[in-house]
């Protein structure tokens, strides 16, 4: 659902969004939802103790600063930013946008892995990583289509959802 609602605020913010950027964000939204279950279940016991300490300020950094810079942008920017510096499909955008949207996926791969769930990773990883592939381009052209209907205003209703997905990671393993 987290990577459904950012690929929502990202379809905002493009406003018109091709074919390759779906593909793109779907791919690695997807790709990442697979990757970090397998990851955490690999390295198990290891690195246990470090990442739970810290995923959820790593989210909470992540989505917060992108979801505020889209704030900014939606209410404040001049516009004149060429288009692809604010394609959030491409670059390092896309990277941490996957990462961002992806760390409860490696928390619960670490938690499996601690489980020593015989059952294996990989079937959870790949059916994980294609419903979020799908979500994602689903929301992606639900996005654009809000953000055709409502103008360009819809962009900070996009940052503010970034951002509040950030806090209620951050809620969720502080107090949850």
């Amino acid at each position: 659902m987290d990577a459904f609602a950012v690929a929502i605020a990202t379809g905002i913010v493009l406003g018109t969004v091709s074919a390759r950027q779906t593909f793109r964000l779907a791919f690695h939204f997807g790709l990442f939802q697979f990757l970090m279950p397998v990851i955490g279940y690999l390295a198990g016991r290891t690195v246990e103790g470090f990442i739970k300490g810290y995923d959820h300020w790593f989210a909470f950094i992540l989505l917060g600063y992108i979801g505020g810079k889209m704030v900014y942008e939606g209410g404040w920017g001049d516009g004149e930013e060429e288009n692809d510096s604010k394609d959030p499909t491409r670059g390092m955008s896309l990277v941490v946008l996957s990462v961002a949207t992806s760390i409860d996926a490696l928390a619960v791969g670490i938690s499996l892995g601690v489980l020593h769930n015989n059952e294996g990773i990989v079937y959870p990883g790949v059916v994980i990583g294609l419903v979020a592939c799908t979500f994602t381009a689903a929301g992606l052209h639900l996005g654009r289509r809000l953000g055709s209907v409502f103008g360009k205003r819809m962009e900070v209703v996009g940052g503010l959802v970034l951002v509040a997905i950030g806090v209620k990671i951050l809620f969720d393993h502080l107090w949850g």
